[in-house]
């Protein structure tokens, strides 16, 4: 393997370990949305060039965030037009010597959290911004996700997305709202956007919506990172809670969701002996303490799902009812087509095909999931498990057309062909 290789490789490892700390401490220093991504892009850029003849540096994220900063500092000394633009310019010039986020010594704000990223999901989760703006943002700044990406994830149009986060970043910039964690008193009024993207942060990382590999790992990670820090900050919350045992519950699996070539692994097919019993029993125990509390939510129902599965001996002693009936009651608190998909699946292997196939009829008459890939390629499942192979392989043809994920798309051409042989 060449150098350029080694070094393409480690930036791009960089990239998904540290965009995040980096993006969040610029913001924290400039104040400037657009220009710490900015000159976050141009710091991994100059990486490629000087880590080839300097070699990759001890801490990669320490040296990405120094020289972001240091030209953020260039930026902001060209344009430098008064005094308020003067002290900006000190305040990213007052420490000495590269800045390191996780210092004991870091200063932290009057909740106590020292953690840039933390305030950042705060800070876009703002009340005053539309719910979809606080997700939409955060996942643009916190997991260094593309306009295009957020917009599939979202099931809009590109140019619907890039408007949303254009407005969000200007209401966060003209209304003034304070980079921080807030205080306790108002913690709750932030917990359901601060939820919905700590959850859609470890979906992207769970099962990324395009590129070449079915999962990115570190943005699972940071999702559970977050969550804890989280949890740690709001103990009485058993929305938080149950957040934080769902995605223990996920990521227990996560390293048998793929083979060794990268190719998807179905659940019903995973080696279950190699689950992390240990995340599945602290998720298990989360649920359970959070369950008791008498307040259910979203999260907590889809934790019981999870732990449906997780504590299940084998595929086939799966309780798919259970699970039916669970997505039956989440969708009283989110009545959105995905979830609807999904209680289709759970019916069609409690109930029979059929009773899957009719659930899934509706939802493609309705229009609601047109151009979602997981919607033919849950009609063509059902249609192969009870036999109808001629139909089941028209609509993985269907879910091809759609999938930008490479190992989802090997995986249903997989399924395709097997369908064909038969």
């Amino acid at each position: 393997m060449s150098v350029t290789d080694d070094v393409e490789k480690a930036v791009a490892a960089a990239f998904r370990e540290e965009w995040a700390q980096v993006v969040a401490t610029l913001i924290r220093v400039t104040g400037d949305w657009d220009l710490a991504e900015e000159c976050a892009q141009d710091a991994f850029a100059q990486a490629l060039e000087r880590w080839r003849c300097d070699g990759v540096p001890r801490r990669p994220g320490a040296w990405l965030t120094t020289t972001a900063r240091n030209r953020a500092l260039d930026v902001l000394r060209r344009e430098a037009v008064g005094a308020a633009k003067l002290r900006e310019a000190a305040v990213l010039t007052r420490d000495e010597g590269p800045y390191d986020p996780y210092d004991p010594d870091h200063e932290g704000d009057d909740s106590g959290v020292r953690d840039d990223r933390l305030r950042l999901v705060f800070t876009c989760c703002h009340p005053a911004l539309p719910i979809e703006a606080r997700v939409a943002l955060t996942l643009r700044t916190l997991a260094g996700l593309t306009t295009p990406e957020i917009a599939r994830a979202f099931l809009v149009p590109e140019a619907t997305m890039a408007q949303r986060l254009v407005r969000a970043k200007r209401k966060i910039r003209n209304a003034g709202i304070p980079y921080r964690v807030p205080p306790a008193h108002l913690l709750p009024e932030r917990t359901t956007g601060v939820l919905g993207v700590l959850y859609l942060l470890f979906n992207e990382g769970y099962a990324a919506t395009a590129g070449a590999d079915l999962m990115r790992s570190g943005l699972c990670a940071e999702a559970v990172r977050l969550a804890r820090l989280l949890a740690r900050l709001m103990p009485d919350e058993p929305e938080v809670v149950g957040l934080l045992a769902l995605l223990l519950l996920h990521d227990a699996r996560r390293g048998t969701r793929v083979d060794a070539a990268g190719d998807l692994v179905t659940l019903e097919d995973q080696d279950r002996t190699a689950w992390d019993q240990a995340e599945i029993d602290e998720g298990a125990a989360l649920l359970e303490g959070a369950l008791r509390r008498g307040r259910p939510g979203p999260y907590q129902i889809q934790a019981a799902i999870a732990a449906c599965h997780t504590t299940a001996a084998t595929a086939a002693g799966t309780d798919w009812a259970d699970i039916a009936g669970l997505y039956g009651e989440l969708l009283r608190y989110v009545p959105s087509p995905v979830v609807r998909l999904n209680r289709a699946v759970a019916v069609g292997m409690a109930e029979g095909g059929e009773a899957g196939l009719a659930l899934v009829a509706e939802l493609a008459a309705e229009d609601d999931l047109a151009g979602y890939h997981l919607l033919p390629a849950t009609r063509a499942d059902l249609l192969r498990r009870m036999g109808r192979t001629r139909e089941a392989a028209e609509s993985y043809e269907q879910a091809l057309a759609l999938v930008e994920n490479a190992a989802e798309r090997r995986f249903l051409e997989k399924r395709l062909a097997e369908c064909r042989s038969a």
